[in-house]
Formats: structure tokens, C-alpha cells, sequence
């Protein structure tokens, strides 16, 4: 059997999609396509009813919950009178966009910003070095800015935060007309 077999037409589409993507987004298409499923299960799902659906290995699927487990990205719940492990991903929406946002700056931002901290320290050895030293120290400015601003953001109320969104290009305007008033001139590269 097909997971078109499996699941509903919409429901098969959008696991086969999780899974394509899940290579861009630095996993493999069996942890994407698994997460996918468990997102749009009405109920929590064991390690069999996942590998069934998917047509998965028990180890493929052991595997892909462990890691959706070091992410944060699936609960593990147990119910009365069943052994078996039962598996769901968080319901809501912006609950998961921060554990995934928290989970790549731990992972990825973090460490760069570590390097870059450590970069700008060191005393360089010649122009070349003051030159990549000084690109560094531009690039730690940029992410340190950015980190500061998600984390306000993080600490938004999600309708808040959905609400700011939803103002991206009046905002640009409002700072657009700040500029045109203090005669600044927009920096465009």
C-alpha cells in the first residue's frame, strides 16, 4: 500500500511535502514526513500506527521520534492500561514556530556567535586579518541585533505578535516618512 492508501488524499499530500522539504530544512525526509503526520493527527499516534501509515521501518521510525524529541517538536504521552508509547506534536501553531525558532539558535546561532565572539578578540596579524576582523565584527552586530529582536518579539503575546506581523509594510512606511522627515537617505545594496 501507497501512503496515498494510508491517508486521506490532503492528508497524504501534505506528509509527502513535509518530507521533500525536510531536506532543505536540515532533516531527512522520514523525520519530515513523520512530523507531518503526527501535526495533522486527530490524535496521538503509537510508533506501529506511524510506521503503518508511512510504510516506515519500527528502527526508521524509532529513529525520526527521537530526533523530533531532541527538537522538542513531539510529546510523548502515555494512557491508562496501554504500554505503548503514544506520540503528538504541540497543537498550537506558535507554541511550535518558538520551540523550532529556540531550537535553531541553540543549534546553529548560538555556536556562530560564539566563533564571532572569539574572532573579535584575537589580535590581528595583518591587513588581512584587520579586513575579515572587521567584516566578523559586522556580521556579530547584524545577528546580536537580530537576536535581541526576536527575543522581544518571543516575549510578545502570539496575537500580539501576529497583530506586528501583519503591519510589515505599514511599518516600512512609517519608517520610510521618518527618513524622508530627518533627511536621511534609505541605505539600498
Amino acid at each position: 500500500m501507497s501512503l496515498q492508501e494510508h491517508l486521506p488524499p490532503l492528508s497524504a499530500q501534505f506528509v509527502a511535502h513535509f518530507g521533500e522539504m525536510g531536506s532543505r530544512w536540515g532533516i531527512n525526509r522520514t523525520v519530515g514526513q513523520i512530523y507531518a503526520l503526527l501535526f495533522i493527527a486527530q490524535r496521538p499516534l503509537n510508533a506501529d500506527e506511524i510506521g503503518e501509515a508511512l510504510e516506515f521501518s519500527r528502527s526508521n521510525v524509532s529513529m525520526g521520534l527521537k530526533e523530533l524529541q531532541s527538537w522538542r517538536l513531539v510529546r510523548l504521552r502515555h494512557f491508562p492500561g496501554d504500554r505503548r508509547e503514544y506520540f503528538e506534536a504541540p497543537q498550537d501553531v506558535w507554541e511550535i514556530f518558538r520551540v523550532l525558532a529556540e531550537e535553531r539558535r541553540r543549534r546553529e546561532i548560538e555556536p556562530t556567535l560564539s566563533m564571532l565572539r572569539t574572532a573579535l578578540l584575537e589580535e590581528p596579524a595583518n591587513e588581512a586579518d584587520r579586513h575579515a576582523q572587521e567584516r566578523m565584527r559586522q556580521m556579530h552586530e547584524l545577528v546580536e541585533r537580530l537576536m535581541t529582536w526576536f527575543d522581544d518579539v518571543q516575549k510578545l503575546a502570539p496575537e500580539t505578535a501576529l497583530q506586528l506581523m501583519g503591519m510589515g509594510s505599514r511599518v516600512t512606511r512609517v519608517l520610510e516618512l521618518k527618513d524622508r522627515v530627518t533627511g536621511k537617505r534609505p541605505r539600498r545594496e
